[in-house]
């Protein structure tokens, strides 16, 4: 594995014990679909043959006619996002509806003594794959289609999921980041606040455009003399860069809101430092901010003095 890698949100880390490799067990629901594939019977012990399992009334094979293609209103959502025409915000709610796929790892569990004080072999068992963001928060990789999952982690079995539900593995993994198709053209990432809006079948708007914020951030600054303004604009990092070199406006791993602080005249260089260090101490205390906000920049409007 190259250190590339390691440092953003496209290759797969095989660590585990820590929650952010390969290790963890499955999501109650989709290890119960596992255990139930392949087997001769169904949950209640009732024989599947000369049963029919297609069709809508059946929960557990909705997915049957699924070809393994993206979903057309993630692909139509995720080109206008590329094209300039479209926002994060699309994005997800095509994503409300979405299907995608969840990869699973065989693992080896622990080995043990038998009844007969024999040594017994060791069994596989299905985990979900987790992986590193460039700031080392851990990540759940999903993806659009079965190529994409394949050409990605080729030993991976894919398990189709709406996104919501993934959501929620991710949720349930304490994963920070939805990664959809690592290693993509162009990989789009849900950030914590999109991630949980998604799992609840929430809307979800962007700190950095949710006006409802803007009160919070005045009352933030209200409360130190030393500030006379602040602006909100997008972080650095909620821009994503494809393939092929085009920097799309969105997808990005964040940061995610910059906030620029105006101080008052005469304020000392080394004063802002504390100034700065103040506000973020105040934003991250407030409840609705550290909800709604992934992550944070700081930046000063206008020269300092020396």
């Amino acid at each position: 594995m190259s250190a590339d890698d390691q440092n953003r949100p496209g290759g797969p880390s095989h660590e585990s014990g820590d929650g952010t490799g390969i290790g963890r067990h499955l999501p109650g629901h989709i290890e119960a679909a596992l255990r139930r594939a392949g087997s001769d019977v169904d949950s209640a012990g009732q024989s599947w043959s000369g049963r029919d399992l297609s069709g809508e009334g059946n929960p557990l094979h909705q997915f049957d006619a699924d070809d393994g293609e993206p979903d057309s209103a993630y692909v139509a959502a995720l080109a206008a996002l590329k094209a300039g025409t479209g926002d994060e915000q699309t994005v997800h709610r095509a994503l409300a509806n979405a299907r995608v796929f969840v990869p699973v790892v065989a693992t080896l569990a622990e080995g043990g003594i038998g009844e007969h004080g024999f040594t017994e072999d060791k069994e596989a068992e299905m985990a979900l794959v987790t992986i590193k963001a460039p700031d080392g928060r851990p990540a759940l990789p999903v993806f659009s289609s079965v190529e994409r999952l394949h050409a990605w982690h080729a030993q991976a079995r894919p398990v189709a999921v709406y996104a919501p539900r993934a959501a929620l593995s991710a949720v349930a993994e304490e994963a920070q980041l939805l990664v959809i198709d690592p290693g993509a053209d162009l990989t789009f990432v849900l950030r914590r606040p999109a991630m949980w809006a998604l799992a609840q079948q929430r809307q979800w708007t962007p700190s950095y455009a949710d006006e409802t914020l803007l009160p919070l951030l005045q009352s933030a600054a209200d409360a130190d003399p030393a500030i006379t303004g602040l602006t909100a604009a997008p972080g650095q990092g909620v821009a994503a860069r494809a393939a092929d070199g085009t920097i799309v406006a969105g997808g990005g791993p964040g940061p995610e809101l910059r906030i620029e602080v105006a101080v008052r005249p005469g304020t000392e260089r080394e004063q802002i430092a504390g100034v700065l260090q103040r506000l973020q101490r105040s934003l991250g205390a407030h409840p609705e901010f550290a909800a709604r906000v992934d992550s944070l920049e700081l930046g000063l409007h206008g020269p300092a003095r020396g």
